[in-house]
C-alpha cells in the first residue's frame, strides 16, 4: 500500500520543515514548496493526495495556486493556513473551493486530524460513486458525475459543498445538528468549529434556495433540515403560511 503524499506549501521555512516532520512522523510521503510556482510544478510530478496551502506566498497568493491546482486536479483535499483573526482570507480561501482551514498559530495535532478527516471524506467519495442517484423534490444529485440540479437547472458545487448537500440528501425532513454535519461531513476527530458549518450552509442556500422556494430550513437550537419545497413556503423558517386576507378585495368589499 502506497504512503498518503502530502504537499505542503508555505514560504516560512522553519514551519514549512515543523509541519513536513510532523506528517513525516504520521508515515506518509511529503514534498514542500516556498512559492506557488514550484507548488504548481510539485503538484504535477508529485500528485498528492492531499495540500496545506498558505494564502500568502511570495510570488502568487494562495487563492491563485488554488485555482490552477483544481483546474488540473479537481478532487484534491486543500486545507488553508491562514494568520490569526483574518476572517476574509478564511471565507475567500472556502468560497475558492478550499475544503477547511486552520489558523496560525495552530497546533500539529489538530492539523494532521483535520487532514485525516478530509482525506477520509474523500476515499468515502469515491467509494460511493456507484452511479446512485438521489432526489428530494425538484432537487437531484448524480453521486457519480457529481452533478447537481433543481428543478432542471445545473448548479455547480465545491468538493466540500457537494458532501454537505450529500448528507442533507441522504437524510431528507431529518434535523441535522452542527456536531453531526461536523463529524460527517468534515470527519473531525476533536471539537471542530460549529461556525464552518454555518458558512458553508449558507452557500449552498445561496446556490440551492436562491430565486426559489426553500429546501434547507434553520431549527434554531438543533440543527438544519432539507426538505421538499412548497411553492406557499415563506423564505424564514417560522413565518406563517397560513392564507391572508387580499387587501384589495377588502377595500373593494368596504366600498373604498
Amino acid at each position: 500500500m502506497q504512503p498518503v503524499r502530502v504537499l505542503v506549501v508555505d514560504d516560512e521555512t522553519t514551519l514549512a520543515e515543523l509541519l513536513s516532520m510532523a506528517l513525516r512522523y504520521e508515515g506518509w510521503e511529503v514534498r514542500s514548496a516556498g512559492d506557488g510556482r514550484t507548488a504548481l510544478r510539485l503538484a504535477r510530478e508529485f500528485r498528492p493526495d492531499a495540500v496545506v496551502l498558505d494564502i500568502m506566498l511570495p510570488d502568487m497568493d494562495g487563492l491563485e495556486v488554488l485555482r490552477r491546482l483544481r483546474a488540473e486536479s479537481p478532487d484534491v483535499p486543500v486545507l488553508f493556513l491562514t494568520a490569526r483573526d483574518a476572517v476574509e482570507d478564511r471565507v475567500a480561501g472556502l468560497t475558492a473551493g478550499g475544503d477547511d482551514y486552520v489558523t496560525k498559530p495552530f497546533s500539529l495535532e489538530e492539523l494532521v486530524a483535520r487532514l485525516r478527516g478530509l482525506m477520509r471524506r474523500a476515499a468515502r467519495s469515491a467509494e460511493a460513486a456507484n452511479g446512485a442517484r438521489l432526489v428530494v423534490g425538484g432537487l437531484t444529485m448524480d453521486e457519480e458525475s457529481r452533478e447537481v440540479e433543481r428543478d432542471g437547472v445545473s448548479i455547480h458545487l465545491t468538493a466540500t459543498e457537494f458532501e454537505l448537500l450529500r448528507f442533507f440528501m441522504r437524510n431528507p425532513r431529518r434535523v441535522l445538528s452542527k456536531a453531526q454535519i461536523l463529524d460527517r461531513v468534515w470527519n473531525y476527530d476533536f471539537g471542530g468549529q460549529a461556525n464552518v458549518v454555518e458558512l458553508y450552509v449558507s452557500y449552498l442556500r445561496k446556490k440551492i434556495d436562491a430565486g426559489r422556494p426553500p429546501m434547507i430550513h434553520t431549527m434554531r437550537g438543533a440543527g438544519y433540515v432539507l426538505r421538499p419545497a412548497e411553492p406557499s413556503e415563506p423564505s424564514e423558517p417560522g413565518q406563517d403560511a397560513g392564507p391572508r386576507r387580499d387587501p384589495v378585495s377588502t377595500a373593494s368589499a368596504t366600498g373604498r
